[in-house]
């Protein structure tokens, strides 16, 4: 029998600029599994390279965002068994050139919120529960949370969050800047949304790409090779055509027309 879209275990939906990911496995609380993962991947990759594509969503089907690592998959790990697939790295998001935005609909723990932190932006429902969640299986910071979590909080509450494994509702959650805007539960979707689609109406791909590269590379080096890199990019972007169109479109007071993203 043929499998129907809803049987994805991560759901795919393009709009107006805007690709939505959905991880689809509801009644698990969209646990992570090796399938969901290649599958989740394979879509940022095709979002990537999809000039149609200008901004990416990734939510949760059901009640949450996503719980973590899937239980079988754990106990299957913990019996000296291995996924069957080369994996990508679990930092692979944060190569993606396109915004990458978190709508944290429901519980977001363990490997969960290592995605929703290799995600540019995180919007999270009133309520929602958050937990780093490692100290309380026997684990440790996996996957680069212990390089993310500090750059986002700050390396006083990452220890707290991950030496604790304590649960934080999403107000609590803003307030040390874990997520960066919290909204009714009913209205997160057309919030993000809304958001997403003013980018990719307004905002230059090649821009934006370039901001994310500075970004997330500038982490790394000190502030003369910042702005040395940076001076560079910014003297490339003043002879692109987009450049020309952002100052006609304002000056003409239209909506721009940017040129897509090439290929990486």
């Amino acid at each position: 029998m043929a499998s129907s879209a809803s049987d994805e275990v991560v759901l795919y939906e393009a709009r107006d600029g805007v690709a939505t990911l959905t991880l689809n496995r509801p009644d698990r609380l969209n646990a992570w599994t090796t399938e969901l993962e290649a599958r989740y991947f394979g879509l940022l990759e095709r979002c990537d390279g999809d000039p149609e594509v200008r901004v990416i969503i990734v939510t949760g089907a059901g009640k949450g965002f996503c719980a973590g690592a899937d239980m079988d998959m754990l106990r299957g790990i913990g019996s000296g068994s291995s996924p069957a697939h080369s994996r990508k790295p679990q930092t692979y998001p944060l190569t993606i050139r396109k915004p990458l935005l978190a709508a944290i609909n429901g519980a977001c723990a363990g490997l969960g919120l290592v995605h929703a932190l290799m995600c540019d932006l995180r919007f999270a429902a009133a309520g929602t529960k958050l937990t780093t969640a490692f100290v309380r299986r026997g684990l440790i910071a996996e996957h680069g949370i212990s390089w993310v979590l500090p750059r986002v909080v700050g390396p006083s509450r990452a220890l707290d969050l991950l030496l604790s494994g304590r649960v934080v509702l999403a107000e609590e959650a803003l307030g040390m800047g874990l997520v960066d805007r919290v909204v009714a539960p009913q209205e997160l979707r057309d919030t993000v949304t809304a958001y997403a689609r003013d980018l990719a109406a307004n905002c230059s791909p090649t821009s934006m790409a370039a901001i994310k590269h500075q970004v997330y590379r500038h982490y790394e080096t000190d502030l003369a090779a910042a702005l040395r890199e940076s001076n560079e990019l910014m003297v490339a972007s003043l002879k692109r055509a987009d450049f020309k169109e952002g100052v006609a479109s304002f000056v003409e007071r239209r909506p721009p027309q940017f040129a897509p993203l090439g290929k990486s």
